[in-house]
């Protein structure tokens, strides 16, 4: 799912139905909460990377975090470039779950929907375990000509430059930057005060456009 079916509202019929799964606390804590070797190895692999970072966790403190064996991690994942794959993939997959849940409890109209956008971040900014946006870290932390990171880091981010998702998901970066930096969760209150900007009824429709734009990286 792009990012601008997540978030615009009244620019995606998806968004109008319930979403399938919702979940109560944010992510980037609870991948593979399964006992299986494979869910103890992600889980492990999320925790160390979102809090040390990618390349300052090693395999040998993934498989002790994980109580793994190294050839396990290898039968599964091939190499640590896989693992940092799939936990990318498994992080960006719970982290929309959670967010549409988040914003579509309780239901309401768009613009209320809009609405719980930040307290929902702000949220997640409180919780102890807040490290950020797992895809702004990893292309943050490797050589900026690394394709394969950035080629999945777009997968999650692109939206359609032209619409209201790409200007709220664009606050939603900021937000995240700044609270990690700041370890602040109101930084969200002052990202949300900008965007009731572009919450009325008029600003909802999606602008004419004039011709094909690239796709732009965005949030989460």
């Amino acid at each position: 799912m792009r990012l601008d079916e997540v978030i615009a509202f009244r620019l995606t019929d998806r968004m109008r139905k319930p979403a399938s799964k919702k979940r109560s606390a944010p992510p980037g804590l609870a991948a593979g909460d399964d006992e299986s070797a494979r869910g103890r190895l992600l889980g492990a692999a999320t925790r160390l990377f979102c809090k040390n970072g990618i390349n300052a966790t090693g395999i040998d403190a993934i498989i002790n975090e994980a109580g793994t064996a190294k050839t396990t991690l290898y039968k599964l994942f091939g190499s640590k470039t896989n693992l940092v794959h799939a936990v990318l993939e498994t992080e960006g997959r719970q982290w929309r779950e959670w967010f549409i849940g988040a914003i579509e409890t309780g239901g309401g109209s768009a613009q209320t929907k809009l609405a719980r956008i930040f307290p929902a971040l702000k949220h997640w900014f409180g919780q102890e375990r807040f490290y950020g946006c797992p895809f702004i870290n990893a292309v943050g932390e490797h050589d900026k000509d690394q394709k394969q990171l950035r080629a999945i880091a777009m997968r999650h981010k692109k939206t359609d430059p032209e619409s209201l998702a790409h200007q709220l998901a664009l606050l939603i970066d900021g937000a995240i930057v700044a609270a990690m930096v700041s370890r602040n969760p109101g930084v969200a209150d002052t990202a949300g005060l900008a965007a009731g900007s572009l919450f009325g009824p008029s600003k909802l429709r999606r602008p004419k456009r004039t011709g094909e734009a690239p796709a732009h990286l965005v949030a989460v």
